[in-house]
């Protein structure tokens, strides 16, 4: 009797651990625990029984004439990530967890050298089709194959995919190095196979392409407008990563031709949701009766997301910005506190690291860690990287930028430039003149006074500003000396650092190496910092690149808010907390209370629009 209880609870541990799944339903970037365990029900930053319905009106600025925004001809309307589902959900409480939403469960090579994804068997297209193993296969290859080029940089170190079977894919490395690149993987926007196989992927498209997420296309004004509707038979609808999420019917996209026209458009009424840029608007532009009664909600939510560097870009190809003391002089110039005082309503902190608001940020002289980075790099970096990490020295805010200009104009003679004639020329006797491309009008007055500064030294900066079609085929050209651009980062930096600095991404057109930048240095370090092993050496590698990026002088800093800044017609509710590295904004919803409240008090004031 005792025997055969044994043997049969043998049995039953046996065929327990047969029929295990294998995988697990989150990834971590070290292996951590995720902060939701498996079965967890929702995300705390959603309420899970938020209301749907209603509508959400934004914003675009310029316009679009396409619906593939994964290959680089045309310009991509907004949003169109709302169509498609990934293989994992991107945490927004958490610095870098994936959990399963096409993929059930995911597994992880103990050496890294390859991550397997299982897909659901519910996981639909909205066509009906299945999502299958060969849908991700595809897309991966046709990414990689006929995408932007950022796409064969961002997915390098993955030697091949493999469908192992209908609903299992294998993705292998060709190390086990790059500790992110599994749930860089899982960020896949995955494409029907089906639905390409007869239509040109390369090509740009005004027809809506077929998807798989939350919402679908259902109009189309080329250039002017693009509606979603939520798809009221999402095939994951009901699963923990999406409860309480994506909760309007609608989601409508005006676009303006720039920012001043669309202010004007939010407060008659005709969209519902702005996030501001522009700190004179956020302190001035929204004053009016909307606002004054209540109709209209201006926000500041936290923002605790690194901040990254918003400024003006050097181009490297440029033969004057190739030398480093040149592009010094010039970045001194830019007199950040009388801006913040006269133009910004000192709404801004000045931003002197390319990972600012973060514990990745460089401060002071370099650690034991960090100079055992930089050391092997002495002899090619200037001896100033190896001391106090490079700050943007501060002014008076009087607008007098006397101490500024002597720096800069020592930096210019030492690099072989004087004054003649009113002007800085080299020993050729060429002028150091060049042009700043932009697209947006409300950045002129923010560059009016800085030509000014520039010009009290002889230098030429000309404003040049084009409309958004231009303006990206100029930038993907390189067709530019100077530009204003920002490079976002995450809480986990990673491969995304390649398209930023690298040397390989100098060259493509399609890349954010808009600078052109090619330095052994910083390459051997976005390499260490991609391959860390654990948080601590993620952190000293990513202070390390801070320093030698800020040191080379490769932009002029801008600035920088810790807050989201939103305006919105009051008849919206959200969750009490957002998400701690996220706005949010899919776990609003439309309050029917407040929206039939507001009905037909909106004030009538047509914006025209050219």
């Amino acid at each position: 009797m005792l025997k055969s209880l044994a043997t049969g609870l043998l049995l039953l541990v046996i065929g327990g651990v047969a029929l295990a799944q294998p995988g697990q339903h989150a990834l971590t970037l070290y292996g951590e625990p995720p902060k939701y365990p498996a079965g967890f029900t929702h995300f705390d930053f959603v309420d899970p029984n938020a209301p749907k319905g209603g509508t959400l009106r934004l914003s675009g600025f310029g316009s679009f004439d396409s619906l593939n925004g994964f290959i680089s001809r045309g310009t991509s309307a907004e949003r169109l990530g709302l169509i498609y589902d990934t293989l994992t959900f991107h945490a927004l409480d958490e610095p870098f967890t994936e959990y399963g939403l096409i993929a059930e469960r995911i597994e992880r090579a103990g050496d890294n050298t390859w991550v397997r994804f299982h897909l659901r068997d519910n996981a639909r297209f909205h066509d009906g089709e299945a999502i299958t193993a060969d849908d991700v296969v595809f897309t991966f290859n046709t990414l990689v194959d006929d995408g932007a080029p950022f796409y064969r940089a961002y997915y390098g170190d993955v030697k091949e995919v493999v469908a192992d079977d209908r609903l299992t894919v294998t993705f292998h490395f060709h190390h086990g190095r790059n500790r992110e690149l599994p749930l860089v993987l899982g960020q896949l926007q995955v494409l029907p196979a089906h639905y390409w196989a007869e239509h040109d992927f390369t090509r740009t498209t005004l027809d809506p392409p077929l998807g798989s997420g939350p919402y679908r296309i259902s109009r189309v004004n080329a250039g002017r407008s693009i509606s979603f509707e939520r798809d009221p038979d999402y095939w994951a609808k009901d699963l923990p990563v999406n409860r309480g999420m994506y909760n309007f019917d609608r989601i409508m996209v005006e676009y303006y031709r720039d920012t001043g026209v669309a202010l004007e458009a939010f407060k008659a009424g005709q969209f519902d949701f702005n996030q501001e840029v522009s700190a004179r608007n956020w302190a001035t532009g929204y004053n009016s009766p909307p606002l004054r009664d209540g109709r209209i909600i201006q926000e500041e939510i936290l923002n605790n997301n690194t901040q990254g560097m918003q400024g003006f870009v050097f181009n490297l190809r440029r033969p004057h910005f190739q030398d480093r003391r040149v592009r010094k002089a010039i970045s001194l110039l830019f007199d950040f506190e009388w801006s913040n005082g006269s133009l910004f309503h000192n709404a801004y902190t000045r931003s002197d690291s390319y990972f600012s608001n973060s514990e990745m940020a460089a401060h002071g002289e370099p650690d034991v860690d960090e100079l055992a980075l930089l050391e092997p790099w002495r002899d090619q970096l200037p001896a100033s990287t190896f001391g106090p990490a490079w700050v943007p020295p501060r002014n008076d805010g009087s607008g007098m930028i006397r101490p500024r200009m002597r720096e800069a104009y020592q930096l210019l003679l030492d690099a072989g430039w004087k004054i003649e004639n009113d002007q800085m020329v080299n020993p050729q006797g060429e002028p150091l003149r060049f042009e700043f491309l932009l697209v947006q009008a409300d950045f002129e007055r923010i560059l009016l006074p800085y030509k000014r500064n520039l010009a009290s030294l002889g230098i030429d900066m000309n404003l040049r500003r084009v409309d958004v079609s231009q303006y990206i085929n100029r930038l993907r050209s390189r067709d530019f000396d100077m530009v204003v651009t920002s490079y976002s980062q995450s809480n986990s930096p990673g491969n995304e650092q390649r398209e930023y600095w690298h040397s390989s991404s100098a060259d493509n057109p399609g890349s954010r190496n808009l600078m052109g930048l090619k330095d052994p240095a910083i390459d051997a370090l976005v390499e260490g910092l991609i391959e860390s092993d654990s948080r601590e050496e993620l952190i000293t590698h990513t202070r390390a690149l801070d320093r030698v990026l800020r040191d080379g002088h490769y932009i002029v800093p801008n600035f920088h808010t810790r807050y989201y800044r939103v305006a919105y017609w009051n008849k919206f509710a959200h969750p009490p907390e957002p998400p701690r590295y996220d706005l949010g904004l899919y776990t609003w919803w439309v309050d029917e209370a407040r929206d039939a409240a507001l009905d037909g008090q909106h004030p009538i004031i047509d914006v025209e629009e050219d």
